[in-house]
C-alpha cells in the first residue's frame, strides 16, 4: 500500500477511537486550530502535522473507503474508526516515511527546497562557466540569500559544485533504504538541463501524486535532519538552514492572550478584556502548555492532582477527558486538558 494509507492507519491506531476521522484530515492539512494542535501533541502525531496541505476531502474519503474495503478498519462510533485485527497486524510490518517531521520542518520545507534547487542550478552553471540562464526560482528572498552565501563562502566558486555534489551524495547514501534519490534528483535544474515537474517524476516512477509528494517531503526532511545533526560535516548544505525564521505554532488569537498573561492578567480577566468566552482563553492556555517549553501549569493545577491525572490516563489507556473526570471529580476539564497537553505524550 501507499504511504498515505499507512499513515492513516498509524494515526487511527494512535487516536484509538477517541477522535473522528476528520481530526486526521485537519492534522494532515495543518489546520491551526486549538483542537488540531492539541491532538497532534496528545496523540504523538506531530510528525504528520501539515504534511499534505493540498489534500482534498474527497481524496481523503476515497482513501478511507479503500481501507474499509480491505477490512483493515471498522467503525466504532459516528465518524470514528478503529483498526481491525488484520489492520493491527498489517501496521506492525508497514513502511512509514522514516524522516517525516512536519511539526519540526514543514514550516521551512518549501523554502529549503527553493534554496537547494537554485543553489544547485547556479553551482552547475558556474562549473561550466555559463552566465546566461533563467533562474529556476523567482523568490527574491532566496536570491538575496544565495548572493550572501556566495559572497561569504570560503569555498572557491569553481569548486562549489564539486563540494555540493559530494555532500548530497554523502547525505543521501547514508540514509535509510526507503529513500529514493531519484525523487529529488529528477526535479533538479542545472547546466543545459531543466528539472521535471512533480507530476512528471511521479509518472516516471509509476506512483501517484500523493505518494510522490510524501516521498519528496521525506527526502527533504532527511536532508534537513542530517545536516542539522552535523552541520560541520556539510559546509555547503548547512547554508540551506541558515537564518530560518523560528516561528512557534501558536494561533494568532492565542498570541494576544499570551501577551496579556505576561502582563499578569488571569484567564477570567483576559476573557473580559478580549470579550471572549473563558473556554476560548482556556484553549489558548492549553496551546501554551504544548508549545511553550517553560510554561508552568503548577499555578493552575496542584502537582499531586497532575500526578493523579497522568496515573488515571496511563492505567485506563485513554486521553478521553470524560473518562478521567469520572475517576477524579476534583479535577476540572480545563485542568485535565492542561496536564495532558503538558505531559500526555511522554507517557
Amino acid at each position: 500500500m501507499s504511504y498515505i494509507e499507512n499513515i492513516l492507519l498509524f494515526c487511527l491506531n494512535q487516536l484509538n477511537g477517541e477522535r473522528t476521522i476528520y481530526s486526521i484530515y485537519h492534522l494532515l492539512n495543518g489546520k491551526k486550530s486549538s483542537q488540531t494542535l492539541q491532538d497532534a501533541h496528545l496523540f504523538s502525531l506531530q510528525k504528520y502535522f501539515r504534511i499534505i496541505e493540498h489534500l482534498t476531502r474527497e481524496t481523503f474519503d476515497q482513501i478511507f473507503s479503500s481501507l474499509l474495503n480491505k477490512k483493515l478498519i471498522e467503525p466504532c462510533g459516528e465518524q470514528r474508526y478503529q483498526l481491525t485485527k488484520a489492520g493491527k497486524d498489517y501496521l506492525l510490518h508497514t513502511p512509514l516515511p522514516y524522516y517525516m517531521n512536519g511539526w519540526r520542518y514543514q514550516p521551512y520545507t518549501l523554502l529549503v527546497w527553493e534554496r537547494l534547487s537554485l543553489l544547485i542550478q547556479v553551482a552547475s552553471n558556474i562549473t561550466f562557466q555559463e552566465t546566461k540562464y533563467i533562474p529556476i526560482q523567482k523568490n527574491t528572498e532566496v536570491h538575496i540569500w544565495l548572493k550572501d552565501i556566495l559572497k561569504d563562502s570560503l569555498i572557491p566558486k569553481q569548486k562549489l559544485g564539486e563540494f555540493l555534489f559530494s555532500e548530497l551524495v554523502d547525505c543521501l547514501e547514508h540514509s535509510r533504504e526507503d529513500i529514493n534519490p531519484e525523487i529529488l534528483v529528477f526535479r533538479l535544474t542545472g547546466y543545459q538541463k531543466i528539472g521535471l515537474t512533480s507530476a512528471q517524476v511521479a509518472k516516471m516512477c509509476n506512483i501517484d501524486t500523493v505518494q510522490y509528494h510524501l516521498e519528496f517531503i521525506n527526502i527533504l526532511h532527511c536532508l534537513m535532519q542530517t545536516v542539522e545533526e552535523d552541520p560541520a560535516r556539510f559546509k555547503v548544505l548547512s547554508s540551506l538552514l541558515a537564518n530560518l525564521e523560528q516561528k512557534d505554532s501558536l494561533t494568532l488569537s492565542s498570541r494576544k492572550t499570551w501577551t496579556l498573561l505576561k502582563q499578569g492578567f488571569s484567564p477570567d480577566e483576559i476573557a473580559r478584556i478580549r470579550n471572549l468566552k473563558v473556554s476560548t482563553i482556556e484553549d489558548h492556555f492549553v496551546e501554551f502548555a504544548i508549545n511553550i517549553k517553560d510554561f508552568s501549569i503548577n499555578k493552575f493545577v496542584d502537582e499531586d492532582v497532575q500526578l493523579k491525572i497522568l496515573d488515571i490516563s496511563r492505567k485506563e489507556a485513554t486521553r478521553q477527558l470524560k473518562v478521567i473526570r469520572n475517576s477524579l471529580k476534583s479535577a476540572s476539564y480545563f485542568q485535565i486538558r492542561l496536564v495532558l497537553a503538558k505531559y500526555g505524550d511522554r507517557q
